[in-house]
């Protein structure tokens, strides 16, 4: 079977490779230009060029360097070394014995004058808007209605008038007056709160606030659920052992058998059969098997199996290609009667009847111009 397999080589062999090497230097010819003459005439002209002068280095003017040595200049000299520092309390001023000291006088505030806030002032300059003149709008033409048997009955419109009611602020300005005048007497005839200052503790005397005793902490066994569930598990296993205990009590006692070897026939002995001559009547003889026939057997049922597999795979094969060659012959049947070109015939629908309409005369009216806006 491998030899009857056909596959193309993947790698090129190295007469190939050499050729197609010598295939590509043949394409690119390496094609020398001819020489310019005048370089070799200037050559004897070349002159020496110009020696430079070296750079002379120069140093960094950093702006560091002169903060160092501004900040040396401005440094003061040391002196010698400084005293340590010993506390020193101040004298206990007297005027905290004698009267309260540090509370600010409290101010009295005057009650705040109420005043009517200036809506209208009567040097208040007043500004006459300019009313732009209304535009009358262009006249509105309505086409002529042709006479359908009705006379045209317009009907004009209804005039609405909105009244004008006189309307002011000045009940509600009293209102809040009035409530003002009466918050402002509520807080006339506050009583004003009285300052009293505490008394100065007595520092010769120390008493301590008494200290509580604590009671101990009582211990509680703790309630855990593995207790419990080991609780419900030694019960059960408690019973499981009764069960099992019980069982071996009723298997553990004597119950006798019935007689039966009475009944039965006695025993014969019987006579073994004598061994062929030349043999030890104690050797048994065996058939056995070699590997070398147990291997050519299996052998031989792979091979079938291969052969089965591969008869079955070549027939798949044909069914496979004859299924692909009849799909291909049914393709070019339709694509061939599809090309084949067939007229439509000529439809005939149904004739159109014109029917009269039953839908009644539209009543003309007056378009409704309202002038409620208008100025």
């Amino acid at each position: 079977m491998t030899r009857q397999r056909s596959r193309p080589p993947a790698v090129k062999s190295s007469a190939e490779l050499e050729a197609e090497e010598v295939e590509k230097i043949q394409k690119f010819k390496f094609k020398a230009l001819e020489l310019n003459k005048k370089i070799l005439e200037s050559a004897e002209d070349v002159k020496k060029p110009a020696v430079k002068e070296p750079t002379v280095p120069e140093g960094f003017e950093l702006q560091i360097e002169k903060r160092l040595q501004d900040r040396q200049s401005t440094k003061k000299p040391q002196e010698g070394e400084e005293k340590p520092h010993t506390f020193k309390s101040q004298p206990l001023p007297k005027k905290i014995l004698e009267r309260v000291v540090g509370l600010p006088e409290k101010k009295v505030l005057h009650p705040t004058v109420p005043e009517s806030p200036a809506f209208a002032l009567k040097k208040r300059i007043r500004m006459d808007r300019k009313v732009e003149e209304a535009k009358q709008p262009a006249p509105f033409k309505v086409p002529p209605v042709p006479h359908y048997g009705l006379p045209f009955q317009p009907q004009l419109p209804e005039s609405h008038h909105v009244e004008v009611c006189p309307f002011s602020f000045e009940e509600r300005e009293r209102e809040r007056r009035a409530l003002k005048e009466k918050k402002l007497e509520d807080m006339r005839n506050e009583e004003v709160p009285q300052f009293k200052a505490q008394p100065l503790p007595d520092f010769d005397t120390v008493v301590l606030p008494e200290k509580k005793k604590l009671e101990p902490t009582k211990p509680e066994p703790f309630k855990l659920l593995i207790d419990q569930r080991g609780a419900v598990k030694n019960s059960r296993w408690e019973q499981m052992l009764k069960v099992e205990q019980k069982h071996q009590e009723e298997a553990a006692v004597f119950k006798a058998r019935p007689n039966t070897v009475t009944h039965k026939e006695p025993f014969q002995p019987k006579k073994e059969p004598r061994a062929p001559v030349g043999l030890n009547s104690s050797t048994a003889v065996e058939t056995f098997e070699l590997s070398t026939e147990r291997r050519a057997r299996e052998r031989q049922e792979y091979e079938r199996l291969a052969s089965e597999k591969e008869a079955l795979r070549a027939l798949m094969e044909e069914e496979q290609r004859r299924e692909e060659e009849q799909r291909e012959k049914e393709e070019i049947a339709r694509l061939r009667q599809e090309q084949i070109h067939k007229a439509r015939p000529i439809r005939h629908y149904k004739p159109v009847a014109v029917k009269k309409s039953d839908v009644p005369l539209t009543v003309p009216q007056s378009p409704n111009f309202s002038d409620r806006f208008r100025l």
